[in-house]
């Protein structure tokens, strides 16, 4: 397939053929088989009347084994990590000599050798100059879609599609913040209309790396582990596209964990707020922050399976549907601190609220539950590193008990406030389970509960088995389901 095949291709009105957003996680171009399989989806999309432009994480384990060449680094270790980072370089030398010919193989080697030079000379700085290990922790870890997108898109050229790559620390603009950093909207839109739309509006296929970016002076940030979906989603929004489809190797959002349930089954249809609370909530298959720009700019997003590309996978979008079982999903999340502070005397003193929080805040520490009392705030954690600083300040406001070993649970599904009895179908299923937290209120779509982490898989299991081992539930929009609850 040829470059004027596809650019010369318009939709049924004769009108531009619509921007679809192709991003593949680490399992979807994990090898050259992976690749090859990526290839024919891409070119489905082409061929199938739509613009797609690629989005691609590094290959699987690649960051993983960056972030451990980065350890090494800052213990002193420089040649064991250079070792690693020499296995990874031949790893993707490896895959070229399967995919490419001469001379893109030369090409994609001189790429190898430029990325393996700077990671040489980064290490060295870090293992004497262990400050400034974030900002060039940054550096080296981009380096895995850095290589996995110019791979992928000299792979789509040798399929005979009319691919370019794209360097996405001049695209994704962001602020300072290393690791963890903060897309800039309005800057990434003007990057994407000088630097990608042009190529796109001609039925050229960008290819980008996800998870990474740069600052407006050009130094490299990354988005956090899972960014690559939020590039993805990012992308999406600032080309103004008609879909975002995420690719992975499960079929869509499943009712449970099918490592937990394996009768779990895929959801055809969810809600931006369902998607972003089961997200949220421990579903691994979507990075919790993808859904914002999507949600902004209305651009539903589906959940497809590289390795089954035909499944039908889960679309998610801005129509709100209630299952006739009252949830759609069920969600847990492990390695939960609940965190109790008892302040008998302060509790309802002007400020303590946001006194509380703003440790947190200080902490860099999200919290997922809160509950409160006429004497206590109950919350919960996921992330411990920070709890021993978080502790010593909130003695400050109170007694301060913090208890490891939890796990949360969420049933989500649109309406789930205002469906009579599903709180008691919910917890009439766990009868003999302490429940140690409960959350609804905050959200018409999720009910949130806290188990010991050891009760957790027969919670679900149990859940599972009340609300979804029976006929399929059908579902109704919102305000129809309202009127049936009224009636």
């Amino acid at each position: 397939m040829t470059g004027t095949s596809l650019s010369s291709k318009p939709d049924r009105g004769g009108q531009a053929a619509p921007i679809v957003v192709l991003k593949f996680g680490g399992t979807s171009v994990a090898d050259p088989k992976a690749m090859r399989r990526v290839a024919e989806i891409v070119r489905a999309a082409a061929v199938g009347g739509n613009r797609p432009v690629v989005v691609t994480s590094a290959m699987s384990k690649v960051t993983d084994g960056l972030l451990d060449v980065v350890r090494r680094a800052v213990a002193g270790h420089v040649n064991g990590a250079q070792d690693v980072m020499d296995g990874l370089i031949e790893r993707h030398r490896a895959a070229a000599a399967e995919l490419l010919a001469e001379p893109a193989r030369r090409e994609f080697d001189a790429v190898l050798g430029e990325a393996s030079g700077n990671v040489t000379d980064l290490l060295r700085v870090v293992s004497r100059h262990p400050g400034t290990r974030l900002s060039l922790q940054d550096e080296i870890v981009a380096q895995g879609e850095h290589l996995a997108s110019n791979l992928l898109a000299l792979s789509l050229r040798a399929e005979g599609l009319p691919a370019f790559w794209v360097d996405a620390r001049k695209v994704i603009i962001t602020d300072e913040q290393h690791t963890r950093a903060i897309p800039l909207p309005d800057e990434i839109a003007a990057a994407f209309a000088q630097h990608v739309a042009p190529e796109v509006a001609q039925g050229q296929i960008a290819v980008l790396g996800g998870f990474i970016g740069s600052t407006l002076h050009g130094a490299t940030t990354t988005l956090g582990r899972g960014g690559s979906d939020y590039s993805g989603a990012l992308v999406g929004a600032a080309l103004g596209a008609a879909e975002i489809q995420i690719w992975t190797d499960v079929s869509g959002f499943l009712t449970a964990d099918p490592r937990v349930v394996s009768e779990a089954r895929t959801i055809a249809r969810l809600s931006y707020d369902e998607a972003a609370e089961l997200a949220y909530f421990g579903a691994k298959v979507l990075h919790p922050r993808t859904i914002l720009p999507a949600v902004a700019m209305g651009i539903p997003v589906r959940i497809c399976n590289s390795r089954e590309p035909d499944a039908a996978g889960t679309t998610i979008d801005d129509r709100r549907e209630v299952s006739a079982q009252g949830i759609k999903a069920i969600a847990h999340k492990r390695g939960v601190t609940i965190v109790q502070v008892k302040a008998a005397r302060m509790l309802g003193a002007y400020g303590f609220l946001h006194a509380l929080f703003e440790v947190f805040d200080r902490h860099r520490t999200s919290v997922d539950i809160v509950a409160t009392s006429e004497v206590s705030v109950s919350l919960t954690v996921d992330d411990p590193t920070a709890l021993p600083a978080i502790t010593s300040d909130l003695g400050a406001l109170g007694e301060v008990q913090v208890e490891a070993g939890y796990a949360i649970v969420c049933a989500v599904g649109e309406g789930l406030r205002n469906t009579a009895g599903i709180a008691g179908r919910i917890f009439g299923a766990l009868s003999g389970t302490n429940i140690a937290l409960i959350s609804q209120g905050a959200s018409s779509t999720n009910l949130t509960f806290v188990v010991s982490e050891k009760d957790v898989e027969d919670v679900v299991k149990r859940l599972h088995e009340r609300f979804f081992e029976s006929p399929a539930p059908t579902t109704a929009p919102l305000a129809e389901a309202g009127a049936r609850s009224k009636a």
